[in-house]
């Protein structure tokens, strides 16, 4: 009998930053209205949202 509780090697997704592919049920998620973006653990996802951050910073008129 198949176990489907087990997750698939095929089950991964990059991470957002560095690429590293990881469980999908590891990853932490950022969702917008179009698509989810996966980050391997906390220290990417905050490097991510400086990114974004300093971006719109940059692109706002002042």
């Amino acid at each position: 009998m198949i176990d489907k509780t087990k997750t698939d090697e095929s089950d991964t997704v990059p991470c957002n930053v560095c690429l590293k592919e990881i469980p999908l049920s590891a990853a932490r998620s950022e969702e917008s209205e179009t698509y989810v973006l996966h980050f391997c653990g906390l220290h990417c996802y905050d490097k991510w949202r400086s990114q974004e951050e300093s971006s719109e910073e940059t692109a706002s008129p002042k």
